[in-house]
């Protein structure tokens, strides 16, 4: 990895040193963000230098590795999440105007470690938080994701903003299993809750039917 642009994980500069060398906007008023037109046709008309493969990897419990040595510094880690970007193959990026490098995603880049509810019923919102403290409104724009055998191994996920996604750890899931309620969807009787004004089917309900359930 070049020492210019994303910084090598192994440094032990700080993380506004890692972030000028990533040349990612901070919010100060001399950041491109908030700079003229004109400073963002200059950065714009950089040609992005293409890094190939960075070495990093997410494992599956959403730990970082940089040449399979783990990435200790969350400030580091929260860093590159920042520049984390998904392509239309599916392929992950770390992308910064000045340059771009692949990552290996295990699985899903993040992990939802908790689960928190607000009202009940139909005006019921559950909200998700990831591994990296980001907090997940699960709506329309964020929808639960089941994958796998629904009945046997349910794999559930948490679709995030530009393609990523978190996958939803055991002890969160549970979380979601207790405040799920029988619906019938499609004419099979599923489990699933609310959020938001929708409904996500967890898995079937193989409890037999309910009356009180909503139909």
């Amino acid at each position: 990895m070049q020492e210019k642009g994303l910084s090598h994980p192994g440094k032990s500069a700080p993380a506004a040193q890692a972030r000028e060398q990533a040349a990612i906007p901070s919010d100060s008023a001399d950041s491109p963000q908030n700079a003229g037109s004109d400073s963002s046709q200059a950065m714009a008309a950089i040609p992005r230098s293409e890094c190939g493969d960075f070495d990093i990897r997410i494992a599956r419990d959403g730990s970082w590795f940089y040449k399979n040595s783990p990435i200790g510094r969350p400030a580091l880690v929260k860093l590159f999440a920042s520049v984390l970007k998904r392509d239309a193959e599916g392929a992950y990026w770390l992308e910064t105007p000045a340059e771009r490098g692949r990552i290996v995603v295990d699985d899903a880049p993040f992990v939802a470690v908790e689960a928190s509810f607000a009202g009940a019923g139909e005006s019921q919102q559950l909200t998700l938080r990831t591994n990296l403290d980001a907090l997940v409104p699960v709506d329309a724009d964020h929808p639960l994701v089941m994958r796998g055998d629904l009945a046997d191994e349910p794999r559930p996920y948490v679709m995030l903003d530009g393609g990523l996604e978190a996958l939803i750890a055991r002890s969160a899931f549970y979380a979601l299993v207790e405040r799920a309620v029988p619906r019938d969807v499609d004419g099979v009787r599923m489990l699933g809750l609310w959020s938001a004004g929708q409904f996500f089917v967890l898995g079937p309900d193989e409890g037999g039917p309910d009356e009180d359930a909503a139909p």
